[in-house]
C-alpha cells in the first residue's frame, strides 16, 4: 500500500516552488444543507466482501442549489460487534480511496475490522468522484519524461510550453467549474455529509499522509464532531508550498541515505563504494547521463528520461518494502538499462498495465492548484483561496497525530509542529524508515492506534522503537 505524497512533475517544478495544501473559504453549515444531511447510503455489493455506494454533495458548498456531484463510497462490513464506521483517507491527493480499500482488507488491523465498518471514498476529482480529466496516453507519458532540469533557454522554453499544455488541456477535459471545487475545504465538508448519511453522530477517522492535511481541515470546521482521529505521516497545514517542498526535500536526504546505509550491508548492492559521499555522486552521474542520452528500455518504446529516472528511484524510498527493488534497477540503469526505473516511476504515477493512466497525478494538480494558488502552474485556469493559518480544531477531543522520524514524505518534525498547533494534539513516534506508521510493521504503533480508535480513550504521548 502506497500513499502517495507530492512529486511535484517535472513541468511544474521548473515553474513554481511546489504545490501546497489548503482549501476554500468557510461555507453554510448543515442548516441549509437539510437534504444533503439527510442521506443515506444505499449500498449494494459490488464483489469479494465490499459493499459500494454514492453520496450527493454540492459542487459548491456556497450554492447547495446548484449543480450536484456524487462521490464514491466502498464499505467492509464489521466482522463482529459493531461500535460503528471508520473513514479512511490513503493520501495524495489523488489516491483512490474505494480502488485503495478494495485492494486488501487487511489495510487495517484484525482488531479494526472487528469493531468498525471500514469505509474509504474517492475524494472530489478523484478516481469515481467527478474525476479531473486532462492528457490521454500519449500526452502523460510525454509529460511524465519532461526534462525536470533544464540546462538553456530551449529547453525552458518547452518545459513552459508543457505546462501550459498540460493546464489547456485540464480547462478543456474538466471544465473550470469543477476545477474551481476540487479543493480539501470543500472536501472536508463531504466527508461531514458522509458522516451524517453513515449514521454516526461523530466522526472515526484515519487518514495517512494528505489524509493528516484534510482530516485536520476537518478537525478544525466540524471539531465537535470527531469521535476519534488519527493523522499518520503528519503534514503542517500551515506550511506554504514552497516550506512543504523543502521539508520534503530534506526528509528525501534522509530516505536515501537510510537506504544506501542498508544497501551497503547487502549483497546486491550496485554501489562499489560503500561512502554516503561517493553513492550520492554515482545516483547524480545517473541522471546526468539520463538527461544526455536517455536509458533504453526492453519493455516497450518509451525512452527511460532523467525525469523518469528520479521519480523511479524517489518512489522506492517511500518503504523499505521498496529497498530490494530499487537495489536491482539501480544496477541495470547503471548498465544502461532503465526498464525497472520506468516500472516504478509507471507504478508511482499510476500506468496501467493496458498503457492507461488513473487520474491521480490530475487530481494531484488540480487539488494542489486549488489549495495553493500562489505556487499553482501559471497557466492554471482558475484561482484558489490559500488556507494561510494554524490548525487549532478547538473543543475536538484528543486528535493522535503520528510522526515517523525518517519519514521521506512528511518528514517527522512536520508532525511535532501539527501535533502543537491542535489545542488537543497528542503525538505518537515511530522510531522507524518509510513513510507513515500504521501498518508497517510495528506492533507498539498498531496497539496504540487501535486502542484509541476503538475506545476513544485519550492517548498519551508515546513513542515507538524500531524493533517494537
Amino acid at each position: 500500500m502506497r500513499r502517495l505524497i507530492t512529486i511535484i512533475s517535472p513541468v511544474i517544478a521548473v515553474l513554481v516552488a511546489a504545490a501546497g495544501f489548503s482549501g476554500a473559504a468557510r461555507a453554510a453549515g448543515p442548516g441549509r444543507l437539510e437534504a444533503y444531511y439527510g442521506q443515506r447510503v444505499a449500498w449494494s455489493s459490488c464483489g469479494n466482501g465490499y459493499q459500494c455506494g454514492k453520496l450527493r454533495v454540492p459542487l459548491d458548498y456556497s450554492q447547495p442549489g446548484g449543480r450536484q456531484i456524487k462521490i464514491s463510497l466502498v464499505r467492509l462490513p464489521a466482522t463482529g460487534k459493531k461500535i460503528g464506521s471508520i473513514v479512511l483517507n490513503f493520501g495524495g491527493p489523488g489516491i483512490s480511496g474505494v480502488d485503495s480499500l478494495k485492494s486488501s482488507k487487511a489495510i487495517v488491523s484484525a482488531a479494526l475490522r472487528q469493531r468498525f465498518d471500514v469505509v474509504s471514498f474517492d475524494p472530489r476529482g478523484v478516481g469515481g468522484s467527478a474525476p479531473v480529466r486532462c492528457m490521454n496516453t500519449l500526452g502523460l507519458d510525454a509529460y511524465f519524461a519532461t526534462d525536470p532540469t533544464p540546462d538553456n533557454g530551449t529547453e525552458v522554453k518547452q518545459a513552459k510550453q508543457w505546462a501550459k499544455t498540460f493546464a489547456g488541456a485540464c480547462k478543456a477535459n474538466s471544465g473550470t467549474q469543477l476545477l474551481a471545487h476540487v479543493g480539501t475545504g470543500e472536501a472536508a465538508r463531504d466527508m461531514d455529509v458522509m458522516r451524517a448519511a453513515l449514521g454516526e453522530a461523530r466522526l472515526t477517522y484515519l487518514g495517512w499522509s494528505y489524509g493528516t492535511y484534510l482530516g485536520a481541515r476537518y478537525a478544525d470546521l466540524f471539531p465537535a464532531r470527531i469521535r476519534a482521529m488519527v493523522l499518520d505521516g503528519a503534514e503542517n497545514p500551515s506550511q506554504t508550498g514552497t516550506e512543504f517542498a523543502q521539508s520534503q526535500a530534506l526528509g528525501f536526504r534522509v530516505a536515501t541515505e537510510s537506504f544506501l546505509r542498508d544497501c551497503f550491508r547487502a549483497k546486491d548492492c550496485p554501489f562499489r563504494q560503500h561512502s554516503i559521499g561517493a553513492a550520492l555522486k554515482k545516483l547524480e552521474a545517473l541522471y546526468k547521463r539520463a538527461d544526455r542520452a536517455p536509458l533504453r528500455n526492453v519493455y516497450d518504446g518509451r525512452q527511460v528520461s532523467e525525469a523518469v529516472a528520479r521519480t523511479g528511484v524517489t518512489a522506492s524510498l517511500y518503504s523499505t518494502a521498496g529497498w530490494p527493488m530499487l537495489r536491482k534497477a539501480l544496477a541495470a540503469a547503471f548498465k544502461g538499462d532503465g526498464t525497472y526505473l520506468l516500472l516504478l516511476a509507471d507504478e508511482y504515477n499510476g500506468r496501467r498495465s493496458d498503457g492507461s493512466y488513473d487520474n491521480r497525478y490530475e487530481a494531484q494538480m488540480a487539488i494542489s492548484c486549488v489549495d495553493h494558488p500562489e505556487s499553482r502552474c501559471p497557466y492554471w485556469p482558475v484561482k484558489g483561496t490559500r488556507f494561510a493559518k494554524k490548525v487549532r480544531a478547538a473543543g475536538s477531543p484528543p486528535i493522535l497525530v503520528v510522526g515517523t522520524t525518517r519519514d521521506p514524505a512528511t518528514p517527522y518534525r512536520l508532525a511535532r509542529e501539527l501535533a502543537s498547533q491542535l489545542s488537543n494534539g497528542v503525538l505518537l513516534t515511530n522510531d522507524a524508515d518509510g513513510h507513515t506508521a500504521y501498518r508497517g510493521g510495528s506492533t507498539c504503533v498498531e496497539r496504540q492506534i487501535d486502542r484509541y480508535l476503538i475506545t476513544a480513550a485519550a492517548p498519551r504521548p508515546a513513542a515507538c522503537a524500531v524493533k517494537a
